[in-house]
């Protein structure tokens, strides 16, 4: 039987304790707490208990542990490229929270670090790219039921009046920072992997601190779709998370299923040319054939195993064994990690931001 990896988890807080725990207590024969460090020494103390785990405050005594294989940094956002860079440089690899940086340039360096062939190796932690509404989508849109997909809108909408660190500047806070990296990173495959032109503003709305709770990017894609996303803590009434328009269809994202209405492609439409002729009083508007329009509803939350494979995340834990233990390619790619870095870097530089408070 295969070895679980050795894992090293740096930060016990929110995401450390409250999710990576939580998704690892159900890939136990894949992973496994060899060593655990906060500075708040008393949150090593359930790990040690289930796990037998080691325990650091220090991040420098973890790397130095030699059963750490594989180094898991759930810090705030403004450490992940201090703790991604020390761990790389002591031989350690990585699997890094999002934002995996807080420039563009602090990216470039930890793909290099984390590119060579011989290792060690960077792995970003984009477990919105398994989402399985997004997956679902793709599969909807590849299929070609709904035509030429031509425009595409993405949308997280809550409102909240949130006030943790997330909403403050130094610790790397915003909800680009925070949401971005996710559906940027869906927006991109929309997209066709990259863009030629981008439209960005930011807002504060409603939540507390120094940030923006209120994103719209509009990408024109290289497959020349539009991409519309909206990351939001300021809308009372959500839109759909997903809005989908081809030239034989629409889908539209309805209580967790997807709604679509698609031309039968079973049925061959009758061809038509415009009419340059002036219509007679009592003439319709348009064209009075009736369609052979198909409505149904897909299915794309797993109600059995619940959020954590919606959203997931246990599937790029998978993901990551496989790579780490078989040698298989690693879905998310450096390059792409980093393009969402560009993105966000560029929406920050391009965007007239005023603070509310």
């Amino acid at each position: 039987m295969t070895k679980p990896i050795q894992v090293g988890l740096i930060g016990l807080g929110r995401a450390g304790n409250g999710m990576h725990r939580v998704e690892l207590d159900m890939r136990q024969n894949m992973y496994h707490f060899a060593a655990v460090c906060d500075i708040i020494e008393e949150r090593t103390v359930p790990f040690v208990e289930a796990y037998g785990s080691h325990a650091y405050t220090k991040i420098e005594d973890l790397l130095a542990d030699p059963e750490v294989e594989l180094v898991s940094i759930a810090t705030r956002s403004c450490d992940h490229y201090k703790h991604a860079k020390m761990a790389l440089l002591a031989g350690k690899s990585v699997f890094l929270e999002k934002p995996f940086a807080m420039s563009y340039e602090q990216a470039l360096e930890l793909v290099k670090l984390g590119s060579q062939p011989a290792g060690p190796h960077l792995y970003i932690r984009h477990n919105r790219r398994f989402e399985s509404g997004f997956n679902k989508a793709m599969e909807i849109i590849n299929s070609g039921i709904l035509g030429d997909v031509y425009e595409i809108k993405r949308r997280v909408h809550n409102y909240q009046r949130r006030n943790d660190w997330q909403t403050i500047s130094e610790f790397g806070g915003g909800q680009l920072l925070n949401w971005g990296p996710h559906i940027i990173d869906q927006s991109l495959r929309f997209c066709g992997g990259d863009y030629t032109e981008m439209y960005s503003n930011i807002k504060h709305v409603a939540a507390a601190g120094d940030c923006e709770d209120h994103i719209k990017i509009v990408f024109t894609g290289v497959n020349g779709r539009v991409v519309d996303m909206e990351i939001s803590g300021g809308v009372a009434i959500s839109d759909p998370a997903y809005s989908i328009y081809g030239s034989k269809g629409s889908l539209v994202e309805i209580g967790g299923k997807f709604h679509l209405k698609y031309l039968d492609p079973n049925v061959e439409l009758t061809k038509i040319t415009a009419d340059p002729s002036t219509p007679g009083t009592g003439a319709s508007f348009g064209n009075a054939e009736t369609l052979p329009w198909i409505e149904e509803d897909v299915e794309f939350y797993d109600e059995e195993n619940g959020a954590y494979v919606c959203d997931g995340t246990y599937l790029i834990w998978d993901a990551l064994y496989e790579t780490i233990r078989f040698g298989k390619a690693f879905p998310v790619k450096l390059d792409e990690a980093a393009k969402v870095i560009e993105v966000i870097e560029k929406v920050k530089k391009n965007t007239v931001f005023e603070n509310k408070f």
